[in-house]
């Protein structure tokens, strides 16, 4: 049974303590799960499960935040849904989840999505109530080194040998490509404004525009003095919630939806955890290899922008046009709300490849713990 997503929809990305840090996780979710059907045309009923990503399953987005989603839109209590944790891309693994449940038989209708609000769940709030996620095992494994992310940036930095100037430069590229898109409209029909106590957000928030090499030079690096990683060539901390409605190919035709895309394929892949952030490479070719596509075939890369080097050094290995990849900008430009950050970007890849009329688009993403998924979408034609 073939799965098709039929609408997918997202809320503006906020910066951090900014214009959606007043809002409530679980209700950032409700709005987009309400506006997916209104755009769809079709009654929440018609849902037999959501699946939502989140990473700091906690405080406010603890207790299976899915399900609290689900109850807070209103919609009917006998609609189930699901957290999952599949760090950066928690929502990438939630369409895959969907998709895979749809062709198996499992459901007619889904929803895939995620949020994450880094305002009011900072990035480790799952840790601090003591202990460590490392057992002693783990630690004896990797002779005691304890994972960090900015660490493993620039690790990825020196083995590539990119420069401080060449990081710059892509950062520079990420907010230049972000606010020409936003300025050609392209990001408007993705969007669903969100209602706050000072007005209706309808537009990302983390575009710096202006960001230049220049200005990017006179910041610190974070992780090591006479490294390349600072605040401006790593991916925002954000806010923000992203939605895409799957359906097997018979429940479109009965409730007349025109299908948008596909899951052509999807894979997940594991990778060294010290340096973390290489996954996406492994996983672009895995999926290549699977689908029987050529890299030629792609029209369309989004590679997540955790730090300027991931995607850098996925290019240089992969081979991909600059033109391609992240043709929209991506996280250093928008921002990052971590388990929104999957659906965030498919919903953008998605309106982009119809827009341009690109048949096959592919989207990977670096994960904690050394992992990375990749999904090709293609695109369906009326």
């Amino acid at each position: 049974m073939s799965a098709v997503i039929v609408e997918a929809v997202r809320t503006p990305v906020g910066r951090r303590n900014g214009a959606l840090s007043g809002i409530h996780p679980v209700e950032l979710s409700a709005h987009v799960l309400r506006a997916l059907v209104e755009r769809a045309g079709v009654d929440a009923d018609v849902v037999d499960d959501v699946i939502w990503g989140c990473v700091q399953q906690v405080s406010e987005q603890a207790i299976d935040i899915a399900r609290t989603a689900v109850l807070s839109a209103g919609w009917p209590e006998s609609i189930p849904g699901v957290t999952v944790d599949r760090q950066c891309g928690s929502s990438q693994q939630a369409l895959n989840f969907a998709v895979a449940s749809v062709q198996a038989g499992h459901y007619d209708v889904v929803v895939a999505g995620g949020v994450e609000s880094m305002s009011r769940v900072p990035m480790g709030s799952s840790t601090t109530i003591g202990g460590s996620p490392f057992s002693e095992s783990y630690r004896d494994r990797y002779d005691g080194v304890i994972p960090n992310q900015g660490v493993g940036a620039e690790m990825i930095a020196s083995k590539w040998g990119f420069s401080r100037t060449e990081v710059d430069a892509y950062a520079a590229r990420s907010h230049e490509r972000a606010a020409a898109a936003q300025d050609a409209g392209w990001l408007a029909d993705q969007i669903v404004p969100v209602a706050t106590p000072d007005g209706v957000i309808t537009a990302d928030e983390g575009i710096r525009r202006g960001t230049t090499v220049e200005t990017l030079a006179t910041l610190k690096p974070v992780f090591d003095e006479n490294g390349v990683i600072h605040a401006g060539n790593a991916s925002q901390i954000s806010d923000g919630s992203a939605a895409l409605l799957v359906m097997s190919e018979d429940a479109a035709r009965r409730y007349a939806l025109r299908p948008i895309a596909r899951v052509h394929t999807a894979v997940v892949t594991g990778s060294d955890p010290v340096i973390m952030l290489t996954g996406p490479i492994s996983a672009t070719e895995k999926a290549l290899a699977r689908s029987g596509l050529s890299l030629a075939d792609v029209g369309a890369f989004e590679v997540n922008e955790a730090f300027a080097p991931v995607p850098m050094a996925w290019q240089r290995e992969i081979g991909a046009d600059d033109a391609v990849l992240n043709p929209n900008g991506g996280a250093i430009g928008f921002g990052h709300p971590l388990g929104g950050s999957g659906a965030r970007i498919l919903t953008d890849l998605i309106f982009h490849m119809r827009r341009n009329g690109i048949r096959f688009g592919l989207q990977t993403m670096c994960e904690g713990g050394g992992q990375a998924n990749a999904t090709i979408l293609e695109l369906l034609g009326d």
